[in-house]
């Protein structure tokens, strides 16, 4: 494993982003596209926490962004399903209010993570004049007619959130399922293939965006956003808008001076049975980030009990840690980990001119099914509490 840490001292409050899109295989061709959604994020984000905005109001800003990069699987651009449609999947959590909003399988909507922070947002208004509880989390149809009736987004056409890329990515893999398929029929095999075993091993398709935040007050938020498996059942849902799965953030309290954001990117069946978002944040609020995103990754996902044995396993995490104290200022720590062969990774703070970004690569060939070789790194911000003289 390889750990990276800076230490950067700064003498002013600020807010801080991080984000992920991966896991995935970024080759010379795609790389730089790649790198540009997250510096877009990034800056975007950022100038929302300088204009006072709230971490998860600057969640929604960069995933917003990242939904809009025709690169990236979420939103434009996304994955198709076996009937040849893009339904994406998003979710964001609060830190300071636990508030949690999500949306699943919903077609036609560019950006739904903004329908997700919009629902976090009237849960925290709580019930209405009539009594009503408001939901925190819609799919489908459902999810889409809410939108519209709250002005949250227009519905768009299925054919304006295809990119010639994901509609050489479905028509490639869809003739490779029709190959198999006959295969299957001519030798008379009694082995079937599910759709979603894809995510065993074509992990260049699962490349879910995630975005960690703490702003200058000091409250924490993370969110997902995902397009899911290419070729994926339609109405499938993933981890991205799973509670607990895709995401988790909670401020600091009484009890732990440790303020924790995480969020997952993978095979989303995998990280649904897990819940790896909430496993990893609360190992964080009592070991450092890198012992809890090894620990997560070994312990709660690679030697779960009840996840096949036998399968290739991948998974990346994102979490952040800010502790703040009265004698020794705020400390920022953000590590990211992974298995596959590449992680797409920015971060920046309100002090920096730009951000720093990214591709995180293991090894070319990663027998996940015998070692989990995983690759660690992470960074490390401190603001001391009185300025230098």
């Amino acid at each position: 494993m390889v750990v990276m840490a800076t230490q950067e001292i700064l003498d002013k409050p600020y807010g801080f982003i991080g984000l992920h899109v991966g896991v995935g295989k970024y080759s010379s061709t795609n790389e730089a596209d790649y790198k540009d959604a997250c510096r877009t994020a990034c800056l975007q984000a950022v100038a929302a926490l300088k204009e006072g905005k709230l971490a998860v109001e600057a969640v929604a800003v960069a995933l917003s962004a990242l939904e809009e990069a025709p690169c990236t699987n979420a939103g434009v651009g996304s994955n198709l399903n076996l009937e040849g449609e893009v339904e994406c999947d998003a979710s964001i959590m609060d830190g300071k209010s636990l508030g949690f909003g999500a949306v699943g399988a919903v077609k036609g909507i560019i950006n739904p993570s903004q329908v997700a922070a919009h629902l976090l947002k009237k849960e925290l208004q709580g019930p209405t004049s009539v009594g009503l509880i408001p939901p925190i989390f819609l799919v489908g149809d459902g999810a889409v007619g809410w939108a519209s009736q709250n002005s949250v987004a227009e519905s768009v056409s299925n054919e304006s959130l295809i990119t010639d890329k994901s509609l050489a990515a479905f028509n490639k893999s869809k003739a490779k399922l029709d190959r198999t398929r006959l295969n299957t029929v001519a030798h008379n095999s009694h082995k079937k293939r599910r759709i979603e075993d894809l995510c065993v091993y074509e992990d260049s398709y699962m490349d879910t965006v995630g975005a960690v935040c703490v702003d200058s007050e000091g409250n924490l938020c993370a969110g997902v956003s995902s397009g899911g498996l290419l070729l994926k059942t339609p109405g499938r849902v993933g981890q991205a808008a799973v509670y607990g799965s895709g995401c988790w953030a909670r401020n600091q309290t009484e009890e732990s001076d440790v303020g924790v954001a995480c969020c997952t990117t993978g095979c989303g069946e995998y990280l649904i049975k897990t819940m790896l978002a909430k496993e990893c944040a609360e190992m964080a609020s009592n070991r450092d980030g890198y012992s809890a995103v090894k620990d997560a990754l070994q312990q709660k996902f690679f030697d779960a009990s009840h996840l096949p044995s036998n399968k290739q396993k991948l998974a990346g995490i994102l979490l952040l840690r800010a502790m703040e104290s009265k004698s020794q200022g705020r400390e920022v720590e953000l590590v990211w980990g992974h298995n596959a062969s590449s992680m797409c990774l920015g971060y920046m703070s309100t002090e920096n001119q730009r951000p720093k970004i990214r591709i995180c690569r293991s090894s070319e060939c990663v027998d996940v099914q015998e070692t989990h070789p995983v690759m660690i790194e992470g960074t490390v911000e401190r603001q001391d509490k009185q300025k230098p003289s």
